[in-house]
């Protein structure tokens, strides 16, 4: 009898252990935390470009722009400002305040707006044609309108080369001056030769 109460006690004891663990073990358990799915690193902006074909030009040259990676078939404004250059040249009179103008010619002068536009096409490039009628650094910046896009570049225009003038009588007038005096004098000489060599034959001749 003692023995079946000490076997009834340990079978209680053991179940009265057991109960904690089960209930510890029913208890939920947190889920595992879940890592961010790694992001493809972002692609880097597309980046536009504009080109001149020929960086330094004359006054009255014409040079062709071209932009790449606008937007298809966008309106493109093109915007000019110039900066002097930094020593008066040729061609440039000077303001009583030390400030230059330039003294270009006047069919250059009525043409080259500051402000223009061009049109890509579906690939977005664009070529434009443009003849400056001012020296010194050209800045040219372009944006487009739908992509908002913009790249800019820069031209020198110089001014025109004075052409080599031909010889004109007037610079030869001096040379010819001098030719026909050496010539009439020669003459004057070759006269009094010829006299001398007459007056001694005759006088000669009258010796004998």
């Amino acid at each position: 009898m003692r023995l079946s109460r000490i076997i009834m006690a340990l079978s209680v004891g053991l179940a009265v252990v057991a109960v904690p663990t089960a209930a510890g073990a029913a208890q939920p358990q947190p889920a595992p935390t879940v890592t961010d799915t790694p992001q493809p690193p972002p692609y880097p902006p597309v980046l536009a470009s504009l080109t001149v074909n020929r960086p330094t030009i004359f006054l009255g040259e014409t040079v062709i722009l071209t932009g790449r990676n606008f937007g298809p078939n966008e309106t493109v404004d093109i915007v000019v400002s110039v900066t002097p250059l930094a020593a008066p040249a040729a061609g440039t009179a000077r303001r009583s305040d030390g400030s230059t103008v330039a003294m270009a010619p006047v069919a250059f002068q009525a043409s080259a707006p500051l402000s223009f536009t061009a049109r890509t096409n579906a690939q977005g490039v664009f070529t434009r044609r443009y003849t400056p009628s001012v020296t010194g650094l050209l800045t040219f910046t372009a944006t487009g309108r739908e992509s908002g896009r913009t790249a800019t570049t820069e031209l020198r225009v110089l001014h025109k080369k004075k052409p080599h003038l031909p010889v004109t009588g007037s610079s030869l007038g001096t040379p010819m001056k001098v030719g026909g005096g050496l010539v009439a004098a020669g003459a004057v000489l070759l006269l009094g030769t010829v006299l001398w060599r007459r007056r001694n034959r005759f006088g000669a001749g009258g010796a004998h």
